[in-house]
């Protein structure tokens, strides 16, 4: 069955953090919108991310009215700390200007999606969409609901904020788009375990870097630095627990270890961030490695610079923001991108010198002393001690 043409402004593809962001800002706009989704509610709202809204986040959902998706909640009581070589390093922060919360991205998007249900949004999950047109002044999406039904939908704007392997930024023709990317030569074991946190923090070690991180009441996640060619068969769970202790230099307590994955760290970023009626957000247009933890960052940054501008146009009948899209989010991007490389390496190579070698080692070392005496640079290790994105 095919359901008649429908004509809406925006057609939002993806239903994380991007997608349900940009849907609540355009609706507070006056912006008419739909999300779609592939997967079901249930799998989007389990799916566990770290997540650390930093103090712009924090501020963004404020201004717009979306207070009540900063409730962290019951939170564990842990001693954060920096780890190197079994030593913590002193981290002393002023927080009078400081607004960043940790948040798990599950949470977030649960949140998120209930703010725009409950206000009227129109969001679909478990529909395979198919870009068909974007060359006309605006795009066609055909989508398949799960009922079978099918939808075909002229919009004004498509926004993909459906992840690097989603469908939007595919109907964009190779020929108009450019990829960077910068692949890094170690990857994380990333492990999630039923064991609430003591310690929330970084450690640098020769042996690599680790990380232990609350996830709520009950659970930990854990970061192992290991080499890319590693698979999670040769990481028993004996072996995560001993590589965790010895490289954070204490005992802690062991349970059970709910899931692992080996995670390759690279940098991506696509450009333009927008073809035609096309606009890429979030993860479809650009990926940073978790050490900086700016991913929801970069996230939020697009969704709010995007709707700003389809308000502008539909409200004011401006187009210049809609014009500067690409050029305003990919100055931003690759500022971030070289925060993020910077601070990859040097946590990186601070530590395990099988891959840089001892002189860089020792400069990464310098680097970090150097840091830990500034005011600012303590802020930065201080948010990475609460969360990694």
């Amino acid at each position: 069955m095919v359901e008649a043409d429908r004509h809406i402004g925006v057609v939002i593809v993806g239903a994380g953090v991007a997608g349900l962001t940009l849907g609540n800002l355009l609706r507070r706009g006056g912006v008419d919108c739909v999300i779609l989704e592939r997967r079901s509610r249930e799998h989007v709202e389990a799916r566990q991310r770290a997540g650390t809204l930093d103090t712009r986040g924090v501020r963004l959902f404020r201004q717009w009215g979306l207070d009540e998706v900063l409730d962290t909640g019951p939170t564990p009581e842990v001693r954060g700390g920096f780890f190197i070589d079994g030593h913590a390093m002193p981290i002393e922060v002023d927080d009078n200007d400081n607004d960043s919360i940790f948040i798990p991205q599950q949470v977030l998007i649960r949140r998120l999606a209930a703010i725009f249900l409950r206000e009227g949004g129109d969001l679909r999950y478990e529909v395979d969409v198919a870009i068909e047109d974007v060359t006309g002044p605006g795009a066609v999406v055909r989508y398949r609901e799960a009922t079978g039904a099918t939808v075909v939908v002229r919009c004004d704007y498509l926004a993909g904020c459906d992840g690097d392997r989603g469908v939007t930024r595919g109907s964009i023709p190779s020929t108009a788009i450019t990829r960077y990317s910068h692949e890094f030569e170690y990857s994380w074991l990333s492990v999630l375990a039923a064991v609430p946190a003591k310690t929330s923090g970084m450690a640098i070690h020769t042996r690599g870097l680790a990380g232990l991180i609350p996830r709520g009441m009950e659970n930990s996640r854990i970061y192992l630095q290991c080499p890319n060619e590693d698979t999670v068969a040769q990481w028993p769970d004996e072996r995560v627990w001993d590589e965790l202790e010895a490289r954070v230099g204490q005992s802690l307590g062991r349970g059970e270890i709910l899931s692992k994955e080996v995670v390759a760290l690279r940098s991506v970023v696509h450009d333009p961030m927008r073809y035609g009626s096309v606009y890429l957000l979030g993860d479809a247009a650009h990926i940073v490695p978790p050490m900086s933890a700016k991913g929801i960052h970069l996230a939020l940054f697009d969704a709010e610079t995007f709707a700003r501008a389809v308000i502008a146009q539909e409200r004011d009948g401006d187009p210049d923001l809609l014009d500067a899209y690409s050029d305003t989010c990919l100055h931003h991007v690759w500022n971030y991108q070289a925060f993020a490389t910077w601070i990859t390496e040097v946590m990186h190579n601070a530590g395990d010198p099988s891959t840089e070698g001892e002189f860089r080692k020792q400069v990464a070392r310098a680097e970090l002393r150097r840091q830990f005496e500034s005011e600012a640079a303590n802020r930065v290790f201080s948010e990475l001690t609460s969360g990694v994105a």
